[in-house]
């Protein structure tokens, strides 16, 4: 299974989102609520949906924006409009799947997939030197 190395741009419970740009965090706003999970990009790989890096999020604990995480992904937030989100984190409750299934609109008709569709789709997008091997 390959890893992937994600930077996280916001934190669970915070409503100050950064973004990633480049090599470094940029503020981009204050949102009108605190992101339920630790969100953020996979740099190196490309969402055709909507030109920019892969959105990744990252069940658990909240986790400081800026921190770099290599790890293997646990499953695939599917949208219909293409703009998938990667799931990091093991042992994510119901609880917590349901919480981010549920920040989503239902006319994206956001689903879990497993890791294996993870995968997959990331090796459409992704630009070689952003994986490790494992």
């Amino acid at each position: 299974m390959k890893v992937w190395r994600g930077v996280v741009e916001w934190t669970a419970g915070t409503r100050e989102r950064l973004v990633w740009r480049g090599a470094g965090l940029e503020p981009l706003r204050t949102e009108a609520r605190p992101a339920p999970v630790n969100y953020g990009c996979l740099p190196g790989t490309l969402n055709p949906a909507d030109g920019a890096e892969v959105d990744a999020v990252w069940l658990g604990a909240p986790r400081p924006a800026g921190q770099e995480v290599v790890a293997a992904p646990t499953g695939l937030l599917h949208l219909t409009d293409g703009d998938h989100k990667v799931i990091f984190g093991e042992g994510g409750s119901a609880a917590d799947l349901q919480t981010l299934l549920a920040w989503f609109l239902p006319d994206r008709g956001a689903q879990v997939l497993d890791a294996g569709e993870a995968q997959a789709w990331l090796a459409q997008v992704a630009d070689p030197a952003a994986l490790t091997a494992r």
